[in-house]
């Protein structure tokens, strides 16, 4: 090929009118599943979620529990253990404690093959002088995931997000922006109109799986940020 041909096939690449990133597929009828349904985290996304009409299984290592768990939810909301809420949904939220991260998709494996994963696991420790980030090996939780889960489409999403508010009936807008990364841009697009059917949300594609570490560990500055101003920051993204 010469270099006039190469010009001018970038000429026409360069031409090409290109999709528009707010244009997201309707998500309306997929139904989510939350691993770890019965923690603060994952509660509050299958809360919010399921009132605007998505279809929402929560799962928990006990069926009883997570049952209990979705009659408190309302909303339509199923409850079964984490291997039946992985076999019924379409997407997967990741929603566990880091310190049960890679057990629980390490026996759900089978479960999960095929399926849209979506964690929101922020591996972090504590002591005296306040939050921090841990690294896993794999370099996140995220990329743990991907690593435990080859048969699965992973991404990773909502990491910044406040359970209080989740949770909290009388607060109608969430006004922050959800930072989502992946390999395959189709399962990001998913995962952003997920997020933008919660009133005030955005979901906004962040990059590749390997950029996850620093999403999830900026929650640590978010917590001394709310703890410092009693608050409950969440993330907006400028100029877009």
């Amino acid at each position: 090929m010469t270099s006039s041909d190469s010009r001018a096939q970038q000429a026409d690449s360069s031409s090409k009118p290109r999709k528009d990133p707010w244009e997201l597929p309707d998500v309306s009828g997929l139904t989510v599943g939350v691993l770890g349904g019965t923690g603060d985290q994952g509660r509050g996304l299958a809360y919010r979620l399921a009132r605007q009409g998505q279809q929402v299984v929560v799962g928990s290592r006990s069926a009883e529990r997570a049952e209990g768990a979705a009659g408190e939810l309302g909303h339509g909301v199923q409850g079964v253990d984490n291997a039946e809420c992985a076999r019924r949904s379409d997407v997967v939220i990741v929603a566990v404690p880091w310190e049960g991260h890679a057990a629980t998709l390490e026996a759900l494996r089978e479960e999960l093959s095929g399926k849209l994963v979506v964690d929101c696991v922020n591996p972090l420790g504590f002591d005296k002088k306040g939050a921090y980030a841990l690294t896993p090996e794999e370099g996140s939780a995220a990329e743990q995931a991907a690593a435990l889960l080859p048969d699965s489409r992973v991404t990773a999403a909502f990491h910044h997000l406040s359970a209080v508010l989740l949770s909290d009936p009388e607060v109608a807008e969430i006004e922050t922006d959800v930072m989502v990364l992946g390999e395959v841009r189709a399962d990001c697009e998913v995962v952003q109109a997920l997020a933008n059917r919660i009133p005030g949300m955005r979901g906004v594609f962040a990059g590749r799986l390997r950029n996850a570490h620093q999403v999830e560990s900026l929650v640590a500055n978010l917590i001394s940020v709310n703890r410092r101003y009693r608050a409950h920051a969440g993330v907006r993204l400028t100029d877009i």
